[in-house]
């Protein structure tokens, strides 16, 4: 059985559990470090991305989140997920945890008020992917071995390079799981492979 973790120091971490749920896998709320050690991926929720790095530093994760990714184990970062993925924020002079060659702008798509829905097609997941955008960032710019799957607007939204799985909306928000689905495969088949 595939065991999954979704960072529970902020942010809609109970709807993700649901979500991995569906796709039929073990799922563990991840509050301590330690923890990292008994899983075999995990989810950085939706929140407010500089908070969320506030707890990471608070409570001793900063270090093992970085091992975590440099031993190739699958991260899927929505939202301020995506933030704290990212190797470069635009405008700012250091990123969080940088284990995705992308650039990413915060709160791009405006503020609360500006937050809407819209059906995307993602490449290898399916088309009209259910999406939540919420004052969401863009991925400004992909490097040379990542991989863009949805774009939005001429935006890019939803990216991947290799374990790594990136998106700027809340596919957690919705009864759409197959963006979760598309995670626990790539989990699957790096299990398989090693």
């Amino acid at each position: 059985m595939i065991r999954i973790g979704v960072l529970a120091l902020q942010g809609a971490v109970n709807e993700h559990v649901h979500a991995l749920q569906a796709a039929d896998v073990e799922t563990v709320i991840v509050k301590k470090a330690e923890q990292l050690n008994d899983i075999d991926g995990l989810v950085f929720p939706g929140g407010e991305s500089t908070t969320m790095r506030r707890l990471i530093d608070k409570y001793a994760f900063f270090e093992p989140l970085k091992q975590f990714a440099a031993a190739g184990k699958p991260i899927f970062g929505t939202c301020a997920g995506a933030i704290l993925m990212a190797g470069d924020l635009a405008g700012e002079e250091q990123a969080h945890l940088g284990v995705m060659n992308i650039t990413v702008e915060r709160n791009a798509f405006g503020r609360q008020r500006e937050s809407f829905e819209v059906a995307l097609d993602i490449s290898s997941v399916g088309e009209s992917v259910e999406a939540v955008f919420i004052r969401a960032p863009i991925i400004q710019k992909a490097g040379p071995n990542v991989r863009v799957l949805a774009e939005y607007d001429g935006q890019i939204v939803a990216c991947q390079e290799g374990p790594f799985l990136a998106c700027s909306f809340h596919p957690e928000l919705t009864e759409d799981n197959r963006l979760h689905q598309y995670f626990v495969q790539m989990i699957r088949e790096l299990k398989i492979s090693a």
